[in-house]
């Protein structure tokens, strides 16, 4: 079980963040789904639009996994995203700045999809990058 549900976070960061396949989230996430980073992107369509915002801002998004744990139900994946900020990201104007971001993800799985996830982007790190802080 561990092993596919590592399987399942990696087609999630591959296919649905890297590539935009955002049909792949009917697929691999719960309607009951919660984002416990933002309650508000709970669910498929959160899942969709958190996917979409970040792709309109970065379109040459890749997430890079560099290492996955999984134990009973949980799998947990340090990866880093990339990419080129080409659209607006929040109100924040294209910089042309490429930046690299590491993270952490925490999802649990329940009948082959994720039904709670809890992750951590270092934003501050990647508002540097951008020229958007000292």
């Amino acid at each position: 079980m561990s092993e596919q549900n590592k399987a399942i976070a990696r087609r999630i960061f591959d296919e649905v963040a890297s590539k935009g396949n955002l049909d792949v989230i009917d697929e691999l996430i719960s309607p009951n789904h919660v984002y416990h980073s933002d309650p508000e992107l709970s669910g498929i369509e959160g899942q969709k639009k958190l996917v979409t915002t970040y792709r309109t801002a970065f379109p040459d998004l890749v997430l890079t996994v560099q290492d996955q744990i999984a134990e009973g139900d949980k799998v947990v994946t340090r990866f880093t995203a990339q990419g080129t900020h080409k659209g607006n990201l929040m109100g924040t104007p294209p910089t042309g700045k490429q930046v690299t971001a590491a993270a952490i993800s925490i999802m649990r799985f329940a009948d082959n999809k994720v039904v709670e996830e809890w992750e951590l982007v270092d934003e501050m790190g990647m508002m540097r990058q951008l020229g958007l802080m000292e």
